[in-house]
């Protein structure tokens, strides 16, 4: 990890699109689908450079992915994207019984996912796909936590063989990463080493949990942070090491505290290596209308809500 400006950020769904178009020019394969979204998701930028290969369904996320899956039977690889919480939700039937019964290399793009997608509101903030996706056998579901992971989870989608669920932000954040970072699928990746309390999260709030973690060095507190940029399949093994170590795993998650990695790290733990879990996150309730600082504040997931809580646990 590099030395984080959190005053300089870049776009998570830029990165998607820049990669995808040029991975579009190194594998005519790849084919690129949207629901009216194109500019939001930036498969526009796909769109551009490759117009015949290219398909807007319209506003029609079940012909999305029933689409996707017909290109991808004729050896195709659709990245097909509009926001999470229309992708995840109005096509649950397609990706279970189409997409992922059948394990078709169809790639899911949820942009916009969880509370930071701001002024839109509660009814455009995804809080529960990860949790629809991670149910779902044979999918893989991965969350970048910033633009050099981005670019590098696009990559290894389009090389993997399976379903996959790629889930993006809304805002931009700072660079957790630099162009040394090598993607694994299968480890998750210790930011921060600690011995009180081990530190879990993913996708845009990583920066804010590193954030607390400097907080907390302040106040004394040792915290070991760990980006789990795979949710599944989950590296078990990095989890165990550390919460072992420190005895006390807190996950925190722009996503609803109810099926996200939250619920992963519980399962992982309480099979193998029983230890407290705290879970941060969204508590069982819909989003609101918001600017996305204010809404992380009010949900307890920005940077000082989050070491405050911490705080309170080391009592």
């Amino acid at each position: 990890m590099q030395t984080i400006n959190y005053d300089s950020k870049k776009s998570i769904r830029g990165a998607f699109g820049e990669e995808l178009a040029h991975l579009g020019s190194e594998n005519p394969d790849i084919v690129a689908l949207d629901a009216d979204l194109s500019g939001s998701t930036q498969t526009a930028v796909f769109a551009r450079k490759f117009p015949d290969r290219f398909f807007d369904v319209g506003i029609a996320e079940q012909d999305l992915i029933t689409t996707a899956l017909g290109l991808s039977l004729e050896g195709k690889i659709p990245f097909a994207a509009t926001f999470a919480v229309f992708a995840t939700g109005r096509a649950y039937d397609q990706i279970r019984n189409s997409v992922c019964y059948q394990k078709a290399n169809v790639k899911i793009i949820g942009a916009h996912g969880g509370i930071t997608v701001g002024e839109d509101g509660a009814s455009h903030q995804a809080l529960e796909d990860v949790s629809l996706m991670r149910g779902l056998p044979n999918m893989t579901v991965i969350v970048p936590a910033d633009y050099e992971q981005t670019k590098q989870a696009v990559k290894f989608a389009s090389e993997y063989e399976g379903p996959v669920y790629l889930r993006l932000s809304r805002i931009n954040v700072p660079d957790i990463y630099d162009s040394s970072y090598v993607f694994n699928p299968y480890k998750a990746v210790v930011l921060k080493e600690g011995k009180d309390v081990t530190l879990l999260t993913y996708g845009d709030i990583t920066s804010e949990v590193v954030k607390a973690s400097e907080l907390l060095e302040e106040k004394g507190i040792s915290a070991e942070v760990i980006n789990v940029p795979v949710i599944k399949p989950l590296d078990c093994g990095t989890i165990i090491n550390s919460v072992n170590k420190t005895g006390l795993a807190v996950t925190v998650e722009n996503h609803s505290v109810i099926g996200g990695l939250g619920s992963a790290v519980c399962e992982c733990l309480s099979e193998s290596s029983p230890h407290k879990v705290i879970r941060i996150g969204v508590k069982d309730c819909f989003g609101q209308s918001g600017k996305p600082d204010e809404l992380l504040k009010c949900y307890g997931i920005d940077a000082l809500s989050i070491a405050n809580r911490v705080i309170e646990l080391k009592k």
